[in-house]
């Protein structure tokens, strides 16, 4: 496993420019360009705003407006949505990179996780504005963001080389991940607080990881409190991301050999 990050490492420049020729391509048929990277934040933070703030008239959450409460939870819980829709896909998507002998399939997943990256680099730009339209000054937990987005990469590589490769043999996976991105959607704090599920139970909402990395977001915007804070949730979380890394690294390396048989 330490080889195989030697070898992202090694290939760090390869990556990155991959990545950005995938996130052009998602814009370049358009007559805006890469500005719709921007454009379709915006207006979906726009449209909660509206709905929520003036629709609904939400009331503010801990002292703080619903829409900057909601809308530091989003922005993680849309890169792991992307990530995980995309970085599945990425090896069936890219089948003739597959087929190529001396292409390291393996960067593949990580090339459409960066992508998301970008993608959520604009929507965290945003947000971060509202922040500051509604008058809370930049701070230190700021500075955490980039601990909790170090977090969601780490996680999100490990679930993909599971994904990526199994999907390659049982295509339905990938409808199977969609109806989970729906419910985990649901299932995570996000439109909600945890305090209004009774304490007895909470501990099984913060079995799921991605409570960690929605949470973080809370933490570092809003709640200012640190991840070390936290040690037991912190420690469980990267238990986890290391579990699945080792399961999902074992199960890539055996898969790996048959792509090019199955494409």
């Amino acid at each position: 496993m330490l080889s195989h990050l030697k070898e992202v490492y090694k290939n760090k420049n390869i990556i990155i420019d991959l990545a950005k020729n995938d996130f052009k391509s998602r814009y370049m048929e358009n007559y805006l360009g890469i500005l719709w990277a921007f454009v379709q934040p915006a207006c979906l933070i726009a449209i909660f705003w509206f709905v929520f703030q003036i629709g609904f008239k939400s009331v503010a959450i801990d002292d703080f407006p619903f829409i900057l409460w909601l809308a530091a939870a989003m922005i993680p819980w849309f890169f792991i949505a992307e990530c995980l829709q995309s970085a599945s896909q990425s090896i069936i998507g890219s089948a003739f990179l597959v087929k190529k002998i001396v292409f390291k399939t393996s960067l593949l997943p990580i090339i459409k996780i960066i992508s998301a990256l970008i993608i959520h680099m604009f929507f965290l730009v945003i947000v971060l504005g509202m922040f500051l339209l509604y008058g809370y000054e930049p701070n230190i937990y700021w500075l955490q963001l980039i601990y909790y987005l170090i977090c969601s990469i780490a996680i999100m590589v490990a679930i993909s080389w599971i994904t990526s490769s199994v999907v390659v043999f049982f295509r339905d996976l990938g409808q199977i991940i969609a109806m989970v991105i729906q419910f985990g959607f649901w299932l995570t704090p996000i439109f909600w607080n945890l305090q209004t599920v009774p304490e007895k139970y909470q501990f099984i909402i913060k079995f799921n990881p991605f409570y960690y990395l929605v949470e973080g977001y809370r933490d570092s915007l809003i709640y200012h409190t640190w991840f070390w804070e936290h040690p037991a949730l912190s420690a469980y979380f990267w238990g986890l991301t290391i579990i699945i890394s080792i399961v999902g690294f074992i199960t890539f390396r055996k898969l790996r050999p048959h792509f090019a048989d199955v494409l």
